[in-house]
């Protein structure tokens, strides 16, 4: 992808986010790695929600966490993508926010179990990170994040939030609605009194396997964009 293919991704991706729920004010953030340029990564600014972001607010940033380009004001909490990119080569883009339901499961410190299909993305594939409640500020708070998501797509902040990594801005976005999808399924299911057996653990794999396909979040994450085009159109 071209750089303004990417950035006009971006935008859409903060709208999805929005649309969806992720929303925290104008906390939470995203970035993508560029691919001309792996040393450096565009992220949304500082002060404005995810719906906010347009082409010309989206910052450029180095590895150091330093602006390279763009005159808005950086987030604090940087550090969790550099961190991370420096980390996993693999990463292209990261999505932190804040979910009601995945803050609430990271709050009692137990595993996400295997009681609905999206939670079958994570099966034993979530990373636990409880070194803080506050903002990730410095590059060894970032450094702690990064190494609590080890090889996974996503890693709970105790009490603070989710970290979602993938290759691709689809793939980050989506997997970050599916994992609160997940939470609020399993604190229901936990609430409403003592769950059924989760099915075997092949099962379960075999799921993750069939809908981690990254083939599978570009067609969910283009009816999303789809969605919100046909509103703003007012044909639903």
């Amino acid at each position: 992808m071209t750089h303004d293919e990417i950035k006009q991704q971006m935008v859409w991706a903060g709208k999805v986010l929005v649309a969806e729920g992720q929303d925290d004010f104008t906390r939470g953030h995203i970035s993508f790695r560029l691919p001309d340029d792996p040393s450096l990564f565009f992220m949304k600014p500082h002060s404005i929600g995810f719906d906010e972001i347009t082409p010309d607010n989206i910052l450029t940033i180095g590895m150091d966490g330093n602006v390279v380009a763009g005159t808005a004001r950086r987030h604090s909490e940087v550090y969790i993508h550099s961190e991370i990119f420096k980390q996993r080569p693999d990463i292209n883009c990261v999505v932190h926010s804040h979910p009601t339901y995945s803050v609430a499961l990271s709050a009692t410190g137990r595993t996400l179990r295997g009681y609905s299909q999206p939670s079958a993305l994570f099966y034993e594939a979530l990373g636990y990170y409880s070194d803080t409640i506050n903002l990730i500020r410095t590059p060894e708070m970032g450094a702690g994040v990064a190494k609590a998501l080890g090889p996974h797509r996503a890693v709970l902040l105790k009490n603070h939030g989710v970290v979602i990594a993938a290759p691709s801005i689809p793939e980050a976005v989506v997997s970050t609605i599916m994992l609160e999808n997940a939470a609020m399924v399993q604190m229901i299911a936990e609430a409403a009194g003592e769950p059924a057996p989760e099915f075997p653990r092949a099962d379960i794999m075999k799921l993750q396997s069939d809908i981690g396909r990254p083939d599978q979040f570009v067609v969910n994450f283009d009816y999303l964009v789809r969605r919100l085009k046909r509103r703003q159109n007012g044909e639903i």
